[in-house]
């Protein structure tokens, strides 16, 4: 007896897990120019523009320019406060900033969409700049680019799309938890001990160290009253408009400081040119080190994740273009290759900044452009009153930007209706705490896939002719998918068969059967049928 024929057609299949936002048009695709409400087309007999109104050139150039001027003072605290929790120099947070504006802004990918420095990647940036030093940064940022580039001239962007929102939501959340354990020592004026697990074991005696001492209190009293600021000043609607909380925040905390002469510490400020350090030969040369492959992997798949996922979240909040991946991606590669020449911290789409962006009334490229030129300026004329703003008050800034990367509300609704896709996001975001970033991110898309797999290779066996007479065969159909996921299960079933009745497989109504089942199946079906295993009165048959 042998099975039966199986068809080799296979079906999509998707885990159900909702996504943080509708599926991007795909790149290439046309779009419609948009038509806002507060900019109808003129019609012809409406009368020509008077002096005061905007150039016919740039129709929009009055809301992006007021639209650069707040991602300029929204991106202004944030590049500085991730530079210095990297254990960068502030400006090349700063440098990161200005390639985002100027040369990633200008851009084709995402319209209105602000890249920078982001929280997200400062756990793998100060791990890289431990481990490797400062001048190997721009070397691996610079690699980390080129990649990005090829990826995009590939035309991969698109596959981003197809990466677990599980374990982006938990690579994010893993993060979080280790820049919030590293900064609460930074609220204090304390050093870290290191890896994430070794700042949450020290916690303890960070708590007994600050009561103990004056200044250690001092600070943390600036970096929760940062917090304080940065919780309820968007609750003031009217000053929230005019001034961003991450920006009132660090303001007012440095003016405390002054007004109080506190005693903790400041931003150590080197000069916008003296920090530019461009990798040499003997940095790429450490690039060829197992670690440091995985470092420029990690940036590379990390920055090009976040940067798209963002993407599609910014199109849900304007009406403009949709983004194109491909392109966007090797936006973010030409901004990462510069960034690395430049030894500067690596960028990603941000989505804070870019969601102040289009609230702010960005139409177009020009107010991501224009907010480069607001850093540079700043950068340039400004450097020193980078010297008075207080560590601790970018501490509070990137405890709360981290706390906002934990998913706390989706949690549990996620756990009642995907109980998988709970359980993938938890288990990266404690990896990545008790390994590393990429490790973490390996071990959660191994469990996504594990789970897509067992989710997928569903079979049910219809047995019918049990009740019928000896004589005739039972028969047996099998529905479904057949993996080696589910053959222990198909066996139990097939073995639980009555041994004195000749038994039917059908498999013609499954939809896959990989090797591992048909080897196991034709194995079954055959000794089943072997002579010496028939049935007698003294010696019943018994199946492998």
């Amino acid at each position: 007896m042998t099975p039966k024929s199986t068809p080799g057609t296979t079906t999509d299949v998707t885990t159900g897990a909702k996504a943080p936002s509708p599926a991007p048009a795909t790149d290439g695709a046309p779009h419609p120019t948009p038509t806002h409400p507060k900019s109808p087309a003129p019609s012809p007999s409406s009368p020509s523009p008077s002096p005061s109104s905007p150039s016919p050139r740039w129709p929009h150039l009055r809301a992006d320019f007021t639209a650069s001027i707040v991602v300029f003072l929204v991106a202004l605290p944030l590049c500085v406060g991730v530079a210095v929790a990297s254990g960068v120099p502030a400006e090349l947070g700063l440098i990161t900033g200005i390639v985002g504006g100027l040369l990633t802004g200008f851009l084709p990918g995402s319209s209105l969409q602000v890249s920078g420095p982001a929280a997200g990647l400062t756990v793998l940036v100060f791990e890289a700049v431990k481990e490797f030093g400062l001048g190997t940064l721009g070397a691996l940022v610079l690699v980390a680019g080129l990649l990005q580039l090829a990826m995009g001239a590939l035309r991969l962007g698109r596959w981003f799309r197809a990466i677990s929102v599980a374990v982006v939501q938990g690579m994010l959340a893993g993060i979080g938890l280790v820049l919030i354990a590293a900064q609460l020592y930074t609220l204090t004026d304390a050093k870290a001990p290191g890896s994430g697990l070794a700042n949450l074991g020290g916690l303890p005696g960070l708590v007994i160290g600050t009561a103990g001492s004056g200044a250690a209190l001092s600070a943390l009293a600036v970096g929760a009253g940062t917090i304080a600021v940065l919780v309820l000043w968007p609750r003031w609607k009217r000053a929230a408009r005019i001034l961003p909380a991450p920006l009132a925040a660090v303001a007012l905390a440095t003016l405390a400081v002054f007004a109080l002469d506190l005693p903790i510490a400041r931003v150590e400020v080197h000069g916008l040119l003296s920090s530019i350090q461009p990798p040499g030969g003997s940095d790429f040369a450490q690039l060829a080190g197992i670690g440091a492959i995985g470092t420029v992997l990690a940036f590379a798949l990390i920055a090009s994740a976040e940067s798209l996922f963002s993407a599609a979240a910014v199109d849900r909040l304007h009406d403009g273009p949709r983004t194109q991946y491909d392109k966007e991606l090797m936006a973010q590669g030409a901004g990462n290759t510069v960034c690395g020449i430049l030894g500067a911290l690596p960028m990603t789409a941000v989505i804070v900044r870019s969601s102040a962006n289009v609230s702010a009334g960005a139409r177009t490229k020009a107010s991501r452009v224009m907010h480069g030129a607001w850093l540079l300026i700043f950068a340039a004329a400004l450097p020193a009153a980078l010297g008075i703003i207080p560590v601790a008050a970018l501490a509070g800034v990137l405890v709360h930007a981290g706390f906002k990367l934990i998913p706390v509300r989706d949690f549990g609704p996620l756990w009642r209706e995907h109980r998988g896709e709970a359980v993938v996001l938890a288990a990266t975001a404690i990896a990545i705490v008790v390994t590393n970033m990429f490790e973490g991110v390996l071990i959660g898309l191994l469990l996504a896939i594990a789970k897509t797999a067992w989710e997928t290779s569903h079979v049910h066996l219809e047995i019918s002719g049990l009740d019928a007479p000896p004589t005739e065969p039972v028969r047996v159909r099998a529905l479904g998918n057949a993996t080696f996921l589910r053959l222990p299960k198909i066996l139990d079933q097939l073995e639980a068969l009555p041994h004195d009745r000749e038994v039917t497989l059908d498999l013609t109504g499954l939809r896959h059967l990989d090797h591992a089942c048909a080897t196991a199946l034709t194995t079954w079906t055959t000794h089943r049928s072997t002579p010496t295993n028939s049935p007698t009165p003294d010696n019943p048959a018994h199946a492998p």
